[in-house]
């Protein structure tokens, strides 16, 4: 029977950070010479289903690549799993709906394999979802929902759980991250790890141009809109007034380095008020950072293994070569 856990404590210790702290990000990014806002407070109720939408868009290849992966080759996965770990729990980052790992998990179960699951994410509504859906979708399902930020929530699993880590990071979460961010966030993942456990983990690798910049400016407008979500969630949140009609969507890609950015672009000059203490001045066409999507090719893929201390042992590729998700052992 599944096990249904949803890790909150009267002081939320392991939930995501309190409304001040987005206030003083937010402003702190405003405010910075080149502005930039984080991109982890997308993911309010509306940003978690104008996401979901995006991943539908046609532009939009990587869900379909991971997908593909994940429906025909779970049992492959499955397979390097046992092949280097017997007795182990899978921890998934940034979880989602699971629409793609319930083919792996499911995959697990058919094998007879004794794990919980524990999706870790920082929105409340995903766990909530999954809290829901998967006691119907996988009845045999033994999972603890943990909301929060990752290495809180990695740190709380040791402490309920001894066995062996199977890590999922999916989706081409690691293309959130720069460069130099992606080494930090892969050596701080090896720290919460012991020796032999496993990190499975997508990367978009690098391709035509303009099908990358395609998926981060679809037709329907829809990533436009989760980008503005961010200043509606400002406004009503942080007392902002942000008009978005005063606002451009603008994404580039660099095939060389290999960064796909998007930007929100000031058509006027303008200021924008955070509450009634803060006032933020823009010049026209002055940016505002959003977000990365980093992609790569396979000799950056195994240098970022080897600087965050793992050693590649399988991958596991779509039919176009456009995706892959790599497996990795902490050594």
């Amino acid at each position: 029977m599944a096990q249904l856990t949803v890790i909150s404590t009267p002081a939320n210790v392991f939930r995501t950070r309190p409304a001040s702290s987005f206030y003083h990000d937010v402003v702190q990014g405003l405010r910075a010479q080149q502005k930039y806002l984080d991109p982890k407070y997308f993911y309010d109720a509306a940003g978690d289903e104008l996401f979901q939408q995006i991943m539908q868009c046609p532009e939009y290849y990587l869900t379909g690549c991971e997908m593909e992966i994940m429906t025909q080759q779970s049992a492959a996965i499955a397979a390097a799993f046992s092949k280097y770990a017997a007795d182990y729990d899978v921890i998934e980052l940034g979880a989602g709906d699971a629409s793609k790992s319930i083919h792996l998990l499911q995959q697990l179960i058919d094998n007879g394999t004794d794990y919980t699951y524990y999706p870790i994410d920082i929105s409340g509504n995903v766990i909530q979802l999954l809290n829901s859906s998967l006691p119907q979708q996988l009845p045999q399902l033994s999972f603890r929902g943990l909301q929060g930020e990752y290495f809180e929530m990695l740190k709380y699993a040791s402490t309920i759980s001894s066995r062996r880590k199977i890590l999922l990071f999916m989706g081409g979460n690691i293309g959130n991250f720069s460069p130099a961010a992606a080494r930090s966030f892969c050596q701080q993942l090896r720290q919460h790890l012991q020796s032999g456990d496993l990190l499975l983990t997508g990367f978009d690798l690098k391709k035509h141009p303009q099908l990358i910049l395609h998926a981060y400016n679809d037709s329907a407008g829809i990533t436009r809109e989760f980008n503005f979500n961010l200043l509606r969630r400002i406004n009503r949140e942080l007392q902002a007034d942000f008009d978005t009609s005063k606002f451009e969507h603008f994404p580039t890609y660099d095939p060389q380095s290999g960064s796909c950015k998007s930007y929100l672009i000031s058509l006027c000059a303008q200021q924008v008020h955070i509450g009634d203490d803060v006032t933020i001045p823009f010049r026209e066409n002055e940016p505002i950072y959003m977000e990365i999507s980093q992609k790569y090719d396979p000799v950056e893929i195994n240098q970022l293994a080897a600087f965050g201390g793992f050693a590649p042992v399988a991958e596991f590729r779509d039919q176009r070569n456009w995706f892959s998700d790599c497996l990795w052992q902490a050594v």
